[in-house]
């Protein structure tokens, strides 16, 4: 039974992977859910189905976020059937991988579109209803290393992941005043799905473990770990950081 004293977090992109991750930990610890998705009405309702078992109530709402008009529909879905938001996870994220000479101006567009803008108006959005509530909230996107290193066909995405950790500190000083957090979790080579997209994704995996100073890869239960603990009271006083998970292979390089 929804009750306006319970807390509600939005995850985009939370039908699988990483982003899921954190949707079922957060009902855990007594939150209502947003699972967003952009193609997979199945893996999102399956999302939906395993957080309500946990006693949390879960709706499944598809909307592309590289489309403003959409995420202004996610929004005003969740103010029809929750009537509050108190986190966001900017957890969905796409990119074309190509050589920099490669890349066409629809790969930057869709990149950009996705990763950045839509974590921008995602944010906007998310910041007005965490106001209107006077009880401040918390804003966590992901990241990746290749946000501040170079990485082989990463251009794209790379730049959109430069400018996520770049808005994340300009929220974080804006929205301060709102008592809303804003963090970035980063995280090193993770076989999830999305890096079975990578043409060099073998390859990529074995260094990753061969170098790591920890001894082995990150899993994408450790990214949610960082991000569950931004999002919590106990962070507090971490405001506009980048969290690095990678087990210290950029301390390498």
């Amino acid at each position: 039974m929804t009750t306006k004293n319970t807390k509600v977090a939005l995850i985009t992109g939370s039908s699988r992977g990483i982003g899921k991750q954190i949707a079922l930990k957060l009902a855990e610890r007594g939150y209502n859910i947003v699972v967003n998705y952009a193609r997979s009405r199945t893996k999102a309702e399956e999302t939906a189905e395993e957080i309500r078992k946990l006693g949390r109530e879960a709706i499944a709402v598809k909307a592309n976020i590289a489309k403003k008009e959409k995420v202004e529909e996610l929004f005003n879905q969740i103010d029809d059937t929750f009537g509050r938001l108190d986190i966001l996870v900017n957890n969905a994220a796409s990119g074309v991988l190509k050589p920099l000479m490669e890349i066409e101006e629809s790969h930057w567009d869709w990149t950009m579109n996705t990763n950045a803008k839509a974590m921008l108006f995602c944010s906007q959005m998310a910041a007005e209803r965490m106001k209107r509530q006077n009880s401040g909230g918390a804003i966590v996107s992901l990241s990746s290393l290749g946000a501040g290193r170079y990485l082989p066909n990463y251009t794209t995405v790379g730049v959109s992941k430069a400018a996520v950790e770049a808005l994340t500190r300009y929220l974080a000083v804006e929205l301060a005043t709102y008592n809303i957090r804003v963090n970035a979790v980063s995280g090193g080579a993770v076989d999830t799905d999305a890096l079975t997209h990578f043409p060099n994704r073998e390859e990529l995996l074995a260094d990753a473990k061969t170098r790591t100073p920890a001894g082995q890869l990150v899993e994408p239960e450790d990214l949610m770990n960082a991000a569950v603990f931004l999002l919590s009271d106990e962070a507090k006083m971490i405001r506009g950081q980048t969290i690095i998970v990678d087990g210290g292979i950029s301390l390498l390089t």
